[in-house]
């Protein structure tokens, strides 16, 4: 494994780690700042807008700049967003420093993506992906649930200090380990831009927002799903929750090695496990014991269509990989926030707290129906030809 990957990982755990673990602070920051918890809750709207808006802006930015000098820039916002964060005296300066950190999220991401498959051959791509996103995974089962204690312990600021000196660290691993690559030739925003003339792109990126929608329509949920129908004490969920990221981990890695042997057929298989947990989902949060086993494999199905998603536009994108592989964590944080509405709506209709399952299985159904789509098009003489994931500098 190239030790590059491993800057790009603990990166990645900063990264994962500001972003949920606002989630159990949320009680704090509502009190020192005197604002409501429902407010306070609007910096992770702010947080997911900025990672919509940041991924493709800073991407085509970046267009022109060796990927090096892109992700070491990335990696200096969000250090400087954190930090100001910890020092925000009110509730709008921290909303500030919220999006300026998420700003970097989704096109450290996109060009991170890039990088890692460039660092091994091309039958190891999806797994190199994996290995980044596993930094993601495991803030979920050790980065949030340690920066909520932290910050309930020693205040919420200190939490944001801890996620600053992670991304102090992750930088300098940025500047020691990942080899400079130059600008590819004839690669520009132009091209970059262009590859979005092409429906497969688009497809792509369909999948990634329906499956991911799928997978936050029950996920944004399972507190009130784990206390009110399955009848586990508040303080379970925390637990709970660490079986789910152990879910991801497992998945996350399991996902990679599966699309490197065939990348399609291991999407059809995922996307459709998927709706069948969810739908399974359905019964089993009656009681405790089926309910934390589907939890696990819940948490396995959902993240093992990140690498293959994620390689699967990277290789539609052809020669121009870095800005669609951007709009693909855009796309994942679309479908954060679709699922999470459409979840939140069936609840607020009286459908009780196990409807976000079923609206998670139509949407990962609807994620499967899109990839079979999709490889029925690969099979057309006319699209046998389109390039896949380029040859890179190394």
């Amino acid at each position: 494994m190239p030790v590059a990957l491993i800057a790009l990982a603990i990166a990645a755990f900063g990264i994962g780690t500001t972003e949920f673990v606002i989630m159990g602070l949320l009680p704090e920051v509502a009190t020192d700042l005197g604002v409501s918890v429902p407010t306070a809750g609007l910096l992770i709207s702010g947080y997911a807008l900025g990672v919509v808006v940041g991924a493709p802006l800073l991407t085509a930015l970046g267009s022109k700049v060796p990927r090096k000098t892109v992700l070491t820039g990335l990696m200096v916002l969000f250090i400087a967003g954190n930090v100001v964060s910890a020092i925000a005296p009110g509730y709008g300066l921290l909303m500030t420093g919220r999006v300026i950190a998420a700003l970097s999220h989704g096109a450290f991401f996109g060009v991170g993506s890039v990088v890692a498959a460039s660092l091994v051959p091309k039958s190891r791509q999806a797994s190199a992906i994996a290995i980044m996103f596993t930094g993601l995974t495991v803030a979920n089962v050790l980065g949030v649930p340690g920066g909520t204690a932290l910050g309930q312990h020693l205040g919420w600021r200190s939490t944001f200090w801890a996620v600053a000196v992670l991304g102090v660290i992750a930088l300098l691993g940025v500047v020691a380990l990942v080899p400079r690559q130059p600008v590819t030739e004839g690669q520009s925003l132009r091209s970059e831009l262009a590859v979005f003339r092409r429906p497969q792109v688009w497809l792509a990126l369909a999948m990634t927002a329906l499956g991911f929608g799928g997978v936050f329509a029950s996920f944004t949920y399972i507190a009130p799903m784990m206390t009110g129908v399955a009848g586990f004490s508040p303080g379970a969920v925390t637990w709970l929750l660490v079986l789910f990221g152990g879910g991801l981990v497992v998945g996350n890695l399991l996902g990679g090695k599966a699309a490197d042997r065939a990348l399609m057929p291991s999407l059809y298989v995922i996307l459709a496990a998927l709706a069948v947990v969810l739908v399974a989902f359905v019964f089993t949060a009656h009681a405790q014991l089926p309910a934390a086993v589907t939890i696990a494999l819940f948490g396995a199905a959902g993240f093992a269509t990140v690498p293959p998603l994620q390689a699967r536009v990277m290789a539609k994108a052809g020669d121009a990989p870095a800005l669609a592989s951007a709009a693909n964590i855009a796309a994942f944080n679309l479908g954060n926030a679709g699922g999470a509405w459409l979840g939140g709506l069936a609840i607020g209709h009286g459908l009780g707290y196990t409807a976000p399952n079923w609206i998670g299985a139509v949407l990962a159904a609807a994620g499967l129906g899109v990839a079979l789509v999709s490889g029925a098009l690969d099979r057309r003489p006319a699209t046998r030809t389109q390039p896949e994931i380029p040859a890179v500098h190394r």
